[in-house]
């Protein structure tokens, strides 16, 4: 495990060893950890810890946004494989430049979209390719405003919201419109007052909810759709963490899915009324105490990239093999685009951004 700060070290044990080790039977929660006990700070700890790693040996990355890029690709040039999480990279050429040395190297390079692994978001992605030609795509993703401040370090300065939740569902229908559609523009809107007023206190500029306007062309028709990805993090204290819902049309039919709400809720008298879904991660242990999350999407989208590694590793697979079943680098380039077009269009007072 690699982190920054030293410091912190002894509180990173207590914690996983009160919520992993304590709570499930059977668990080794050993593990290294670099920085060392006791620095200060060390922003390349990532280094030294990959340095002791074997070629063919695999990386998960989940740190923010703007460090992506540098930490993966030092990974890929040892020769390891990656996962890290969206968005991969914040630009098409940093995303091309991590994309020539994967496949330099012959490494899988894998980005963490976990509702790829969802089976509601994996049926629904099928059935939108049932229904003719794409014409209207509308999303929202929201997270409570708390997480301001868990993310105060970086948020507003060198990423935002969109970059940070847009991702899943602009991958959703990217994915969906595989070889059927393109996007060919971006504009971008975004509402603020929130983030940076003096209770939150961020950074000058920090939007409080973006909203990208995506034209698309059918490749078959020429026809055009369009889509509408908001996201934002000053949502209050609710029912779930996350609100998160979309609706499709295509020239042939409609999906529409509430992800936030699986039917499932409870009240406690500690932590109030929640809408839970534990087809994402569950926590609640088996009646021997067990982990049992092996099912769950949150758990399958890590555990398939290890089940890849592995199999490259033993000479069973390549990994240009997982291209269509694992959200590599090699099919994400239009995710990233759309992203970087939509951050360059605030920067422009929302003008709209050709990808063509």
């Amino acid at each position: 495990m690699v982190g920054t700060t030293g410091t912190k070290n002894s509180a990173i044990r207590e914690h996983v060893a009160n919520g992993i080790g304590k709570k499930y039977k059977g668990m080794d929660v050993s593990f290294d950890i670099h920085p060392a006990d006791g620095v200060a700070r060390d922003y390349e700890a990532y280094k030294a810890a990959m340095d002791g790693m074997k070629k063919g040996d695999a990386v998960i990355i989940f740190t923010p946004d703007d460090t992506h890029f540098d930490i993966a690709l030092y990974a890929v040039k040892k020769g390891l494989h990656v996962m890290v999480t969206k968005p991969a990279v914040k630009t098409v050429a940093e995303h091309r430049e991590l994309l020539e040395e994967a496949e330099r190297q012959n490494v899988l390079v894998s980005i963490e979209l976990h509702k790829r692994f969802d089976p509601i978001y994996a049926d629904a992605r099928e059935r939108m390719r049932t229904l003719g030609d794409f014409s209207y795509f509308y999303a929202y993703m929201s997270q409570p405003k708390y997480q301001l401040h868990t993310f105060k370090a970086w948020a507003g300065k060198s990423s935002d919201i969109s970059y940070y939740l847009n991702s899943h569902h602009i991958d959703l229908l990217t994915w969906a419109l595989q070889g059927r559609a393109k996007p060919i523009s971006v504009t971008a809107s975004a509402a603020t007052g929130v983030a940076t007023s003096k209770e939150h206190g961020l950074v000058e500029g920090t939007e409080d909810t973006i909203t990208l306007l995506v034209t698309f062309r059918n490749l078959e028709t020429g026809n055009t759709g369009t889509g509408v990805f908001t996201s934002s993090w000053i949502a209050p204290k609710a029912e779930v963490h996350s609100q998160q819902r979309f609706f499709y049309m295509g020239h042939g039919g409609e999906i529409r899915v509430d992800q936030a709400h699986r039917g499932y809720e409870s009240a406690t008298d500690g932590a109030g009324f929640a809408s839970n879904n534990p087809l994402y991660l569950r926590y609640q242990p088996d009646a021997q105490g067990r982990y049992v999350g092996q099912g769950t999407y949150g758990h399958r989208s890590l555990e398939s990239f290890i089940d890849a590694v592995n199999a490259i590793r033993a000479g069973e697979a390549q990994p240009k093999d997982y291209e269509g079943s694992l959200a590599t680098i090699a099919e994400t380039e239009v995710l990233t685009k759309i992203l970087e077009a939509g951050r360059k269009s605030l920067d422009q007072g929302g003008a709209p951004i050709s990808l063509e």
